[in-house]
């Protein structure tokens, strides 16, 4: 196998990663927005937009004044500004940690499965409370990498079985933040108030089996990055492997579930 240490993650095709995790990003995104005390005619600030789900989900459903997506990956920024045609939504180039905006310029800043990738996720929350306004809204959510994120659990476990230097990549072993009482630490420390956390559960249906395998051969973050960097083989092997252990439901489906923790807080008027 090759070695899974010295791999980096991918963030070069938004196409790719749709159909891998944008389409449920989404359904966690809704449930996560009715959690937050955010008004209509609001300005938000969507932190790592990615392809734009939690941008577009905002746009649907919260009524906003304006919408900015920030994200640092070029082509994911494109992508979001092909599929977010609304007047009210830009997309611009930018890190996380030294947001292009203006101190309290928003009334909501929030980040939808991003601040684990964010080498400093203290001074990216930092940057989210400096960029809304005294009382604004500042909030998240991450996978439960280590959990109840099944596709991507399943994923892992039978990688490791076969390749133990896989562990390396799995985000349940590197994404310690992924957890509730870390991210609820992490925003109290910078200084955020009347602060909350939450779980949220949505299912993933897949099709059939192809449905949850085929996005893997995207390249697009951790899982996907290995399971292209395989031999043909070894490949194969991981395939095999699990379409023996999922479990499809008697119409063909694979029935999963995505958990995702979620915090939030306020700057302090």
């Amino acid at each position: 196998m090759k070695d899974a240490a010295h791999r980096e993650d991918r963030w070069s095709a938004g196409d790719a990663y749709e159909p891998y995790v944008g389409r449920w990003s989404r359904p966690v995104a809704a449930r996560f927005l009715e959690w937050l005390p955010v008004g209509a005619n609001a300005r938000w600030l969507d932190v790592g937009c990615g392809t734009g789900a939690l941008s577009e989900t905002i746009l649907e459903r919260a009524a906003p004044r304006e919408v900015v997506g920030v994200d640092a990956a070029e082509p994911f920024v494109g992508f979001a500004q092909s599929r977010l045609r609304d007047p009210r939504a830009e997309i611009r180039l930018g890190d996380a940690t030294a947001l292009p905006c203006d101190d309290a310029e928003f009334d909501a800043a929030v980040a939808g499965l991003v601040l684990n990738f964010v080498p400093d996720p203290a001074q990216a929350v930092r940057e989210m409370k400096r960029a809304v306004r005294p009382g604004g809204t500042v909030a998240a959510y991450v996978w439960d990498y280590a959990g109840e994120m099944q596709l991507m659990r399943r994923f892992w476990d039978a990688a490791v079985l076969l390749d133990p230097a896989a562990r390396d990549l799995d985000e349940g072993q590197r994404f310690p933040l992924c957890h509730p009482e870390r991210l609820l630490d992490l925003w109290q420390d910078a200084g955020l108030v009347s602060t909350a956390v939450r779980v949220i559960d949505i299912p993933t249906v897949f099709r059939d089996f192809d449905d949850y395998w085929m996005p893997f051969l995207g390249g697009q973050g951790p899982a996907p990055g290995y399971c292209v960097s395989l031999s043909e083989a070894e490949r194969g092997a991981l395939r095999e492997h699990l379409r023996a252990t999922l479990t499809a439901a008697a119409d063909g489906t694979i029935p999963l579930q995505a958990r995702a923790f979620a915090v939030r807080g306020a700057r302090p008027i």
